[in-house]
């Protein structure tokens, strides 16, 4: 690819991920979570495939690290679902605690974050394995393509 593409999908990667995590973490607010900017952040990273080639970010980009990311995310699931079983199954028990520095007010809060207690983080976790799982289907997908083209 030219220079030109690759400076703007590297610019436009950017701004791609950061709306892919914004996605993820207000899941609880408007509509998206988990899945959804996970998805968002993998379709930027299939724009780097594109821009750059899956030899180039294979370099940076290697298969044990998604693995780690993605089991990172089943880890940080279980444990929040391991938490609220302590108490009620799947109980939310973050809502309303001062581990946040204040308690939010009663009632719907549209504007505060942590009125949803543990939601966030389990928007984060299934955001991380989509992130993991997805790039790493992009990258075998675009490796195997190369390869192929290689052979013949």
């Amino acid at each position: 690819m030219s220079k030109i593409v690759r400076t703007m999908s590297s610019i436009l990667s950017l701004f791609i991920f950061v709306y892919g995590s914004y996605i993820i973490m207000h899941g609880h607010l408007t509509p998206g979570g988990g899945f959804q900017g996970g998805a968002v952040f993998a379709s930027g990273v299939a724009l780097l495939i594109v821009a750059f080639g899956s030899q180039n970010l294979h370099k940076s980009l290697k298969e044990h690290h998604l693995s780690i990311l993605e089991s990172g995310g089943a880890l940080i699931f279980i444990g929040l679902a391991f938490g609220g079983i302590a108490t009620v199954f799947f109980y939310n028990f973050l809502v309303g605690s001062p581990i946040f520095g204040h308690i939010p007010p009663p009632g719907p809060n549209p504007g505060d974050i942590w009125t949803a207690g543990v939601i966030p983080f389990m928007n984060l976790a299934v955001g991380l394995k989509v992130i993991a799982g997805l790039s790493a289907i992009l990258l075998v997908m675009a490796l195997a393509t190369t390869i192929t083209e290689v052979e013949e």
